[in-house]
């Protein structure tokens, strides 16, 4: 206990959610596509709403030396490569093992990474982290999508997740977490920790944390049980459905001050109730040409198409081309704005310049394995670097890097052409070309959840619409191979199922 002494705290960050179900890898060029600060350049991050941030706001106000390792993101994707991870977990760590003696250690991860040959870095930094410093406290945030493992909860002293979806709560969550390390080290506490989950795997479709929602009321219940002074951490996993490992699941993470078997009777009860509610967790999904014709009877506009399949957030490519097909094979009349990630495509626009017509094979060209390029005519109209300022969320205050980007016209079609996919918090890739899409009839939009703060003002409607890829709104075409049945949805009832429950040792 330091009750007195002015702490030194570590700051370190990598965070990257995987997607098993794409043919592409991660590497550093998409870390610093986001950001990729080593050592003293991660005290930028002070003024964005970012996790590091909140961190950073509580080491301020507890008058602590900070030790800034490195903090790198990436959009979500493929596992990441050896040589990328190996440059990231030796830009972190070995910067912590020559930075003398510390009090304390937060990093803000997210805890559904994985890389070529290791299944659990999070936990593979965890574990080299206390071959150095065995005794040391040590707490991480998590995305609330972690896939929370036996390591990770063996050498943490804390692990504390997100409580919003939207990701609204990432500045909040980095101080929290700093919170919980500075009563460690300023209080006589006990950290223990228990998970417990159940064989469950449901897209974010209908996890938001808000409204008369399932996550929401456990989020609740997470939060009124935090005012029990035993308890000192709540979070609810909603795991990352699009990854194909073994003993994933949804459940609860509690931190208790020493009693172990609160903690595993309350993580318990969380496992428990995802079960019991398991079919609130499964959205409707409708044909494109349903969902077109639903929003035709509706007056005025926006009408937002959910393309959830191809959801950079979840670790798609973004180059689905499949709506476009589908509303130009249905001859669409109304103002449309879709978007696709195609690197090639805003070159040859941009090669052609504004105002000229240009043949394009567009689509499918980074991740060819859901589908076949369009061919499509159109018209040049707007010319971007791509450069924009995410206005909240996870990477809220920091520059998005769509890349070289182009404007294609096809009659009332707008196509937005990316060269890099990019996170979707709210409507700043449409904006940074000139798009209000509240003057569109129907907008394309390929995030599951963010939409539902981005138009809550200004959406008539919201369709999930049935397109092919690797975030689809149900995980019932992907083709898991390690996550072994029973699971739900695949099975709907499962007899006699009991909670898997992990705990963590006494440290302190």
């Amino acid at each position: 206990m330091l009750e007195q002494r002015r702490l030194c705290i570590a700051v370190g960050s990598i965070f990257q959610e995987t997607n098993h179900f794409v043919t592409i890898r991660t590497g550093l060029e998409s870390f610093r596509n986001s950001f990729l600060l080593e050592g003293s350049d991660l005290l930028q991050l002070h003024a964005t709403d970012c996790e590091v941030a909140g961190i950073l706001k509580v080491c301020r106000s507890e008058n602590a030396d900070v030790v800034p390792l490195l903090a790198a993101r990436s959009v979500s994707g493929g596992p990441l490569t050896a040589a990328c991870y190996d440059y990231l977990k030796r830009g972190l760590l070995d910067r912590l093992r020559s930075a003398g003696p510390v009090d304390g250690v937060v990093l803000a991860m997210h805890g559904a990474m994985t890389v070529d040959g290791e299944e659990d870095p999070e936990g593979d930094i965890l574990a080299e982290l206390r071959s150095f410093l065995p005794t040391v406290p040590v707490v991480m945030t998590l995305d609330l999508h972690a896939h929370v493992t036996e390591r990770m909860i063996q050498h943490a002293d804390g692990l504390i997740s997100f409580r919003h979806y939207p990701h609204d709560d990432t500045f909040s969550t980095g101080e929290r977490g700093a919170r919980l390390l500075v009563r460690i080290l300023r209080e006589d506490l006990h950290p223990v920790m228990a998970m417990a989950k159940v064989p469950m795997l449901v897209a974010g479709c209908e996890g938001m944390t808000f409204g008369p929602a399932p996550m929401a009321e456990m989020v609740a219940r997470g939060e009124q049980l935090e005012q029990d002074q035993r308890v000192l951490s709540v979070s609810v996993v909603h795991v990352q459905p699009y990854l194909d490992l073994a003993a994933m699941g949804c459940g609860g993470l509690v931190i208790t001050d020493g009693n172990v078997e609160l903690a595993e009777t309350l993580a318990r009860s969380f496992a428990e109730e995802f079960w019991a509610k398991r079919q609130r967790f499964m959205p409707e999904i409708l044909p494109v040409a349903e969902a077109i014709a639903r929003g035709r009877s509706i007056d005025g506009g926006p009408v937002l198409l959910v393309d959830t399949a191809d959801c950079a957030g979840g670790g798609a490519a973004g180059d689905s081309v499949t709506l476009l097909r589908e509303l130009l094979n249905l001859d669409i009349t109304e103002p449309t704005c879709v978007m696709v990630v195609d690197p090639r495509a805003a070159q040859r626009c941009i090669s052609s310049g504004i105002g000229s017509t240009v043949n394009l094979s567009l689509g499918y060209q980074i991740d060819p394995s859901w589908g076949t390029p369009l061919q499509v005519t159109g018209s040049v109209s707007v010319l971007s670097d791509g450069c924009f300022r995410y206005t909240g969320g996870a990477y809220g205050g920091t520059i998005g890097a769509m890349g070289l980007t182009a404007l294609l016209r096809i009659g009332p079609i707008a196509v937005l052409i990316m060269s890099n996919p990019t996170y979707d918090w709210s409507d700043e890739q449409y904006r940074a070309v000139g798009i209000d899409p509240g003057q569109y009839k129907f907008v394309s939009v390929k995030n599951p959840m963010n939409y539902r703060f981005a138009y809550r003002n200004t959406m008539k409607a919201s369709f999930l619409v049935d397109t092919p890829g690797p975030t689809p709104a149900h995980v019932l075409n992907l083709p898991f191979q390690k996550m072994k049945r029973p699971f739900y949805p695949f099975e709907s009832e499962i007899p006699h199922l009991q909670p898997y429950v992990m705990t963590s040792p006494h440290r302190h």
